[in-house]
C-alpha cells in the first residue's frame, strides 16, 4: 500500500473513532486486542487507546530501544528519585526577584528553609507562584544537569562533602 493511502486510512479511522458510540468502540477493541476491554474504561479512554493503535498500525510503534528505556526506567529506583543525578549535600542556589534561595539535596528530597520538598518543580512553583520545570528553574535543564553538578562541585561553598 502506498504511504498516501495509509495516511488517508488513518485519517478516516481517526475521524470514525471521534464519533463512534460505546458499542462500536468495544467491538473495535475486541478486533484490535482479541479480547474485551476492562469494564471500567470510559468512552474517552477507549477512543484514545484505539487512536493510538490505529496510528501504530499505520506508522509503526516505539522502537525497541525506546521500549527498553521505558522498561528500565519503570523498574529503576533512581527513575522515580526526585534528585536523580544530584548527590546528597549538593546545594543549588537561585536568585529570583532580588532574593537568593539556597536548596540542599538530601536523601528525602530538597530542603529549603527547613522544609523538605519532593521535587524541584514543586519548589520552583512555591518560589515563583507559577508552573516551572524545577530542573530548568535551577539551571539543571535537559542535557545540563550533569555539567551543572560537576560545575557546582568545583565551586567552593556550593557543595558540602
Amino acid at each position: 500500500m502506498r504511504a498516501g493511502n495509509d495516511k488517508t486510512a488513518v485519517v478516516t479511522t481517526l475521524a470514525a473513532l471521534a464519533t463512534a458510540e460505546r458499542a462500536e468502540l468495544l467491538a473495535r477493541w475486541r478486533r484490535v486486542h482479541g479480547a474485551p476491554p476492562p469494564k471500567s474504561l470510559s468512552v474517552g479512554f477507549l477512543r484514545k487507546a484505539l487512536r493510538y493503535e490505529a496510528q501504530v498500525a499505520a506508522c509503526g510503534g516505539p522502537t525497541r530501544q525506546v521500549l527498553r528505556d521505558l522498561k528500565r526506567q519503570a523498574t529503576s529506583d533512581t527513575a522515580a528519585s526526585p534528585k536523580a543525578g544530584l548527590a546528597p549535600g549538593t546545594q543549588l542556589v537561585r536568585q529570583w526577584n532580588g532574593q537568593t534561595y539556597r536548596v540542599t539535596v538530601s536523601e528525602a528530597g530538597f530542603v529549603m528553609e527547613g522544609q523538605t520538598w519532593t521535587s524541584l518543580s514543586a519548589l520552583a512553583r512555591h518560589i515563583t507562584g507559577a508552573h516551572w520545570s524545577g530542573p530548568r528553574f535551577f539551571g539543571l535543564g535537559k542535557g545540563t544537569r550533569q555539567a551543572a553538578v560537576q560545575q557546582a562541585v568545583l565551586r567552593p561553598g556550593l557543595v558540602r562533602p
